[in-house]
């Protein structure tokens, strides 16, 4: 039994689109090629992996086969990645926000040094803002950024898009007082975006604690000192997302990739593996 590494990239698009015609449009190919691979895909195994429907779901069985995919399709890229290029060499200046590092970012980072360890990776974090005018200044070759509005930054690479959610004790939350916030300090985005919201409804707002760092605010929210904003995706699994009823609703925030234009190999293929680990 032979699994060709198309079908498992069309396989892993379909587990996280829920769509052949997503799937279709993720991995280039027409949607009945993505019907096909799936058809042959689970007649090799022997095993339903999806549920038909409106939108698709997992099997059991298909929820079990995505983790091996996964797995099998990530080394296969980094094979290629390894062998392709081997000899790439030179130094790449990378700023990126604080909460992207440590929650996407540190095992992305690891894995492109160890396929190409003659690059030198040069990291810093900071606020966006900060690593926007940074990057202006060419203290950066490559900056991931975070906004509100996809235009705020044009010359970016777009990587993803998702909501913005309020965090903490729903029961901190009373009509009669300033909502209590843990925020990042000015000029943070997310701290721009929680502020404007609250202000518009006009609801009254006091800051109990200010960290720089993501893993400091998640702290505070755990701590129960008051509420914070943060991604979806970003949400620790033990604290909750208020519901939408509680607070006004925040804007979705935007993440782009924005490089030098320069013709340099070793900050294009930093950018290029960048996005494809990270491309939801």
């Amino acid at each position: 039994m032979n699994i060709d590494t198309i079908a498992l990239q069309c396989f892993i698009a379909v587990a996280e689109t829920g769509s052949f015609t997503k799937a279709a449009d993720r991995v280039g190919r027409t949607q009945s090629a993505i019907s096909q691979q799936m058809t042959k895909l689970e007649g090799l195994l022997g095993k339903l992996l999806l549920v038909r429907g409106k939108a698709f779901t997992l099997t059991p069985e298909g929820e079990i086969f995505l983790g091996y995919a996964r797995q099998i399709f990530a080394l296969h890229r980094e094979a290629l990645d390894r062998f392709k290029e081997p000899e790439l060499e030179g130094e790449v200046r990378f700023g990126l926000p604080e909460n992207f590092a440590t929650v996407y970012l540190s095992d992305v980072l690891a894995d492109f040094s160890r396929i190409h360890p003659r690059i030198l990776l040069k990291i810093e974090c900071d606020l966006t803002l900060n690593l926007f005018e940074r990057f202006k200044q060419n203290e950066f070759d490559l900056v991931l950024v975070k906004m509100n509005r996809p235009e705020d930054f044009p010359n970016g690479l777009d990587v993803w898009s998702e909501p913005l959610k309020w965090v903490g004790d729903p029961n901190l939350i009373d009509s009669g007082k300033p909502v209590p916030l843990v925020l990042a300090p000015q000029p943070c985005v997310y701290r721009a975006s929680a502020i404007k919201s609250l202000e518009q409804a006009s609801r009254a707002w006091r800051l109990v604690f200010s960290s720089p760092s993501y893993a400091g605010a998640v702290a505070a929210v755990r701590a129960g000192m008051g509420i914070s904003v943060m991604p979806q995706t970003m949400i620790p699994a033990d604290l909750q997302a208020i519901d939408a009823a509680l607070l006004p609703k925040l804007a979705d925030t935007h993440v782009s990739l924005i490089k030098h234009m320069a013709n340099n190999p070793a900050i294009n293929t930093l950018e290029e593996f960048v996005l494809r680990r990270l491309k939801h």
